[in-house]
């Protein structure tokens, strides 16, 4: 039996919205010559949006803004417009990535290292750019680490969350049965899609900057983060199988989910 482990990207390897996506969405805008500036609270609404590059694709939709920047109405040249701003977004943001400006959240690197040693598989399935995952990825576990994972990510499926075509996906390449996938989630998107996916995958979620008021229904353990017995501990918010968690959520938690989710 080969048990796997998927993790989301932003939000959960990484607090990376709030001081990553936002300020090199917004750098874009400015280089670009756009009068458009994503404040926090807007930008919060935009994540509903699967897709940094979906995101960006709503300035379209604002026929004021079009008229007033002059941008292209062709639906083609909007498709190349918007891929010269996603291409420079993701520039920006791995050089974030790189200069260290988005440390990794509490209990990756443990959890990564307890879930190779027990021969699980490691991957990681999100909707962001594959560099800019990839980034994140090395950042947060070391490169040695990071070569061992599998990375689903960006435009590999046709829909993105919450559809879950990219963890289907992930448990197919993977070749692993739905029953020993745990998903570690941050927002009520990435919990649907884990949840739709054939056979309902089992998702923990590490509450993020900008999904604390998300639905989490359907999740099997919700906590602050997995939690660092040296620095930031774990705080459970919603426990549905009543798991007994203390400061760090760990490998043999996830076990136990697996073995609780299954009755």
């Amino acid at each position: 039996m080969t048990h796997a482990l998927v993790f989301d990207c932003d939000g959960v390897l990484a607090d990376t919205e709030r001081d990553g996506h936002l300020p090199a969405f917004n750098q874009v805008f400015a280089g670009h010559g756009l009068p458009v500036r994503w404040s926090e609270e807007e930008y919060g609404h935009l994540l509903r949006i699967g897709g940094g590059k979906e995101r960006m694709a709503t300035l379209f939709d604002d026929a004021d803004l079009v008229q007033r920047a002059g941008l292209p109405t062709d639906p083609d040249a909007q498709r190349e417009l918007l891929a010269t701003w996603h291409r420079d977004k993701t520039a920006l943001y791995t050089s974030m990535v790189a200069a260290g400006r988005l440390p990794a959240r509490p209990g990756i690197a443990r959890i990564v290292h307890e879930a190779a040693d027990a021969g699980w598989l490691l991957a990681v399935a999100s909707t962001s750019a594959e560099p800019s995952v990839r980034a994140v990825l090395e950042h947060a576990v070391g490169a040695t680490r990071a070569a061992q994972f599998a990375v689903f990510a960006g435009d590999v499926v046709p829909a993105k969350k919450p559809a879950p075509d990219i963890y289907e996906l992930a448990v197919r390449e993977l070749g692993v049965d739905p029953a020993d996938v745990v998903v570690v989630e941050d927002s009520g998107n990435g919990v649907a899609a884990a949840r739709a996916t054939d056979g309902g995958l089992t998702t923990v979620v590490t509450v993020s900057s900008y999904t604390a008021d998300d639905d989490f229904t359907g999740a099997a353990l919700v906590v602050s983060s997995l939690g660092d017995l040296d620095g930031t501990p774990a705080t459970v918010l919603a426990n549905p199988h009543g798991l007994r968690v203390g400061t760090e959520v760990t490998i043999d938690h996830l076990q136990r989910l697996l073995e609780l989710e299954a009755r």
